[in-house]
């Protein structure tokens, strides 16, 4: 299998890997959480559950990616009409849910923009949360994922109160504390909508005992502005989405030129680190690829991010040809599964704290493989 990662022997990887540690207290935030202060390895992120295996934000899909080893479980929350969080990926349900053959719901379809593009299909905010159970979920990505399709139907669109509910009743089963991660999706459209994520997110975890340091939580967002008022009222480390291109919503429709590249110079950390605890980049920003799609080397942005003490948690890793760099996959066929493994060594080497997982079984594996030993030395 072809790698063009010139410079870095395994030997090297491994060196890098032993390396890798949680960093100290962040400026004007809280501390990680308890489960993570002086975490030695990377974190698994059940990216939406374990949606290699099932429809996304499912609680199967959740209590799957827990029961493989999974330290968190991501939602990703939209809002109801009347007002209450759901984990889906987007506001459009279409993609995901069998609302396309409910009678009943014909009339919903309509067309929205949606930070600047016109979606047409039907949006979370115009169901109550009644309306909503009625539906079932679906796989977003049949195409690539057919053996997913199999569970078409089964299960519910939770909320997020079912999710906490569920990683506390997997926490006392596994004997260990599974956080949750959520990510607050679109928040400039559901504000315009008139039903800002913000104050339910706060009230839930609050209700829940888990607006408090040392709550195994994270908050995410793509946004800017959000996370700088989220920061006024949540005690629990926020981490700041950066995409491989493009910019905040927030920022394009504020009139602000900054762009995701912005965010990611050292000027950029220094400003995060003002409000976030950690950033989430796309993996391309930590190993970028070239024209063929082959990595090259390294940047410089994990150990940018170290010097400001945020975590490092990139997205995502899939084990499918089709989300894989060239050099890791095992044919042109796109829904086959290539070196996952390889690919996540790699990543793991360049000392980041925790990776995005469709498959967290594989991201557990690979943090196995690469597990330092006893007595290795911090970073520095």
């Amino acid at each position: 299998m072809h790698r063009r990662l010139t410079g870095l022997t395994l030997s090297g990887l491994t060196v890098l890997a032993m390396a890798v540690v949680a960093p100290g207290p962040v400026h004007a935030q809280e501390s990680p959480t308890v489960a993570d202060r002086g975490h030695r390895e990377a974190v698994v992120i059940g990216h939406r559950g374990a949606s290699g295996y099932r429809p996304e934000h499912t609680l199967a899909a959740y209590e799957l990616a827990a029961r493989m080893g999974a330290d968190y479980i991501e939602p990703d929350l939209v809002i109801t009409k009347d007002g209450v969080l759901v984990a889906r990926h987007e506001p459009e349900i279409g993609g995901t849910t069998d609302v396309a053959d409910r009678p009943e719901f014909a009339d919903r379809k309509t067309t929205k923009s949606v930070d600047g593009e016109e979606v047409t299909g039907w949006f979370a905010e115009d169901f109550t949360l009644a309306e909503l159970k009625t539906l079932r979920a679906k796989e977003r990505i049949p195409q690539l994922r057919p053996n997913n399709t199999i569970y078409d139907g089964r299960y519910e669109v939770p909320t997020l109160q079912e999710v906490i509910d569920l990683s506390r009743r997997l926490s006392r089963e596994l004997r260990r504390d599974i956080g949750i991660y959520p990510e607050t999706k679109h928040p400039t459209y559901f504000r315009r909508q008139g039903l800002p994520l913000e104050p339910a997110l706060v009230r839930t975890l609050t209700r829940n005992g888990l607006n408090r340091p040392g709550a195994k939580v994270y908050v995410q967002s793509f946004e800017v502005g959000n996370l700088e008022k989220l920061r006024r009222s949540l005690r629990v480390p926020l981490v700041q989405l950066i995409g491989s291109s493009g910019a905040p919503y927030d920022f394009v429709v504020g009139g602000d030129p900054r762009t995701y590249d912005d965010l990611v110079t050292p000027e950029g950390l220094a400003e995060i680190a003002t409000y976030a605890r950690g950033i989430g980049p796309a993996k391309d920003r930590i190993i970028p690829r070239d024209a063929g799609g082959y990595l090259t080397e390294p940047t410089s942005l994990v150990r940018d991010a170290h010097r400001h003490r945020l975590v490092v948690h990139p997205w995502t890793f899939r084990a499918e040809n089709a989300f894989l760099p060239a050099d890791f996959r095992s044919s042109t066929e796109p829904g086959a599964w290539g070196d996952i493994l390889g690919e996540l060594e790699v990543f793991l080497a360049t000392g980041i704290d925790g990776v995005f997982a469709d498959h967290p079984d594989i991201a557990v594996e690979a943090r196995a493989a690469r597990r330092a030993p006893v007595g290795a030395g911090a970073r520095g």
